[in-house]
């Protein structure tokens, strides 16, 4: 069986049980909607959870980014593993005592206003609608590679198989299909990853392969990696290359950021009980490790089989040739990549052969970085099943975080925006119709600017992150541990940090001057070292003075309010804002 047709009987068996399943847990009411009638189990909902964390940015982008960036992208690893820890310790449990559907929903009860609910909505969407154009690349690469087709037309694809299952099953179907996502993902991810692992080093444990000896050299794996690295001219692979001021920053961003991201958050709004909160946080964090240990080792594995390829007796001897890239079937690979545009090779010199080094004006071969989890089971020459195996995971990745940011989206349309704003008496079926529309404009949205992001996937998802971080995590600390702030303070914070993060990411990718020049790489920063993927930190520190100036400068927060903080964070009290 040609590799193509096992792609498509891969692919098509897992879209087939994800649609099934959204048909049996078809949404039924505005409750199993947005938060599956509460009755979702904790182990069941940490697996969702995992899911819905573990994006396209996870699953394709991460690694690449760690396999080219080395040591300085390991702030991703740092930042995202170490948000989760946040947000579940933090928010999370007191979130779901709350007992409200969505986190708008939160905002405007604790700081009883309609414009703090409002802005929240617009922090909410900017953010998402951001991190879900991150998981529609992510859909088109995988789709462009795998399925034959273009990158647009797999995202097409893509975003017609979320349309019917997200809008259909709503967030019960969306938990559900999410399980099965994440026992596809996770399997896909670490089986290659197995492979590859005995291959170069004999241990069947990728994160324990990373530091064991390289067979090819009898020299620990990572050192063999810089040595090939350093001696091509790159940039070293274990050594900080970054300043250290945007390297914290960018890892506060995304820590902070993740514990802001509200399709995260409504998660645990789906069981039962506080309890079962903190329960399926534990659970989720047990289910992101497996892929989370095991991407650095997938990294610079994947990077050590790529110079190999295109160096096969040593960086010392002759690189491969034009020739070898036609007739040598272990590099079909190289051509079934050329074809997405997403590998590119030049013989700039005239020489026949295909230079890979790190000087820019003599490198012939340009690879991105999103191919790289996608490619490297071919690079390694593993079995067509593996292949299928992981172009299966890593759609279920980006679909099932597009999912949940597209229900968080729909959420504060219908029923923060429609029902909170514009027409509270709305019935609970014209509510329902009303979210699934909405969601529907979203999916159309987010296509059309998958079509032209604004760079990688996961450098796209770190934008989302500091947006989410300047606007909706100082919202969410300050509304749960502090009585002082008030509603004056929290709508000028939450506009602060949002307008200030925003300018700055226009201003520094250049899209306010020449937007035809929409490039991956960021220009010179404009504020010391820090670059806009790393100034969402700096926007929720603007944030937080923003709200604690306006709201010591104004009128105290309501005696009432102030219970339902300690309603909140107390259990005492917890009794009167669960409804149990």
């Amino acid at each position: 069986m040609d590799q193509f047709t096992l792609n498509l009987i891969v692919v098509g068996a897992t879209f087939a049980l994800y649609i099934g399943i959204a048909i049996w847990a078809r949404a039924g009411s505005t409750s199993e909607f947005y938060a599956a009638g509460r009755g979702v189990h904790p182990v069941m909902n940490g697996m969702a959870t995992g899911a819905d964390w573990m994006s396209a940015a996870s699953f394709i982008s991460m690694a690449g980014l760690i396999a080219f960036g080395g040591y300085d992208s390991s702030a991703y690893l740092m930042g995202w593993t170490g948000g989760y820890v946040l947000l579940a310790m933090l928010l999370a449990p007191y979130l779901r005592k709350f007992g409200k559907f969505t986190v708008p929903e939160f905002i405007g009860d604790r700081f009883y206003s309609p414009t703090a609910r409002l802005v929240a909505v617009i922090c909410l969407i900017t953010a998402s609608v951001t991190y879900v154009i991150g998981q529609m690349t992510g859909v088109g690469v995988a789709f462009s590679r795998f399925l034959e087709v273009s990158s647009s037309t797999g995202l097409f694809i893509g975003a017609a198989i979320v349309f019917a299952y997200a809008v259909l099953g709503g967030m019960k179907g969306i938990t559900y299909t999410q399980v099965a996502q994440y026992v596809v993902l996770i399997i896909a991810y670490t089986i290659p990853a197995i492979f590859i692992s005995l291959q170069l080093t004999g241990n069947p444990i990728p994160a324990l392969g990373l530091f064991s000896d390289a067979k090819s050299t009898g020299e620990p794996l990572l050192s063999t990696l810089e040595g090939l690295v350093t001696d091509l001219g790159f940039k070293s692979y274990l050594t900080q290359s970054d300043t250290t001021l945007n390297m914290f920053l960018f890892t506060v961003s995304l820590m902070i950021g993740t514990a802001g991201l509200p399709h995260v958050i409504v998660r645990f709004f789906t069981v039962p009980k506080v309890a079962d909160a903190r329960s399926s946080a534990g659970w989720a964090l047990v289910f992101i490790a497996l892929l989370y240990l095991t991407a650095p080792a997938v990294a610079a594995m994947a990077r050590l089989n790529l110079i190999n390829t295109f160096y096969p007796n040593g960086v010392g001897g002759e690189a491969v040739s034009l020739t070898d890239i036609e007739t040598h079937e272990e590099l079909d690979w190289v051509r079934n990549w050329q074809t997405t545009g997403l590998l590119k090779f030049e013989d700039k010199n005239g020489d026949g052969l295909i230079q890979y080094v790190g000087d820019k004006e003599a490198n012939e071969l340009t690879v991105n970085n999103d191919i790289m989890v996608l490619a490297n089971p071919e690079i390694a020459n593993l079995p067509g099943w593996v292949i299928a195996l992981v172009a299966a995971g890593g759609l279920a990745a980006a679909l099932s975080t597009a999912a949940g940011l597209l229900l968080a989206i729909s959420s504060a349309v219908s029923h923060d925006l429609i029902k909170g704003q514009i027409n509270p008496g709305i019935s609970e079926k014209s509510e329902l119709l009303a979210a699934r529309i909405s969601m529907g404009v979203a999916i159309a949205v987010a296509t059309y600017l998958g079509l032209n992001p604004p760079g990688f996937a996961a450098q796209t998802v770190a934008l989302a992150f500091g947006l989410a971080a300047a606007s909706i995590f100082p919202a969410l600390m300050m509304g749960i541990f502090s009585k002082r702030i008030n509603n004056k303070g929290a709508v000028a914070g939450m506009l602060a940090g949002l307008i200030v993060t925003l300018i700055y990411i226009f201003l520094h990718k250049g899209w306010f001057f020449i937007p035809e020049t929409n490039s991956f790489t960021d220009s010179d920063p404009l504020l010391l070292s820090i670059k806009s993927t790393s100034f969402g930190s700096v926007g929720a520190l603007i944030n937080f003075v923003v709200a604690y100036v306006v709201s010591n400068a104004t009128e105290d927060t309501p005696e009432e309010i102030q219970e339902l903080v300690e309603s909140i964070r107390i259990p005492k009290g917890a009794g009167v804002a669960t409804g149990h």
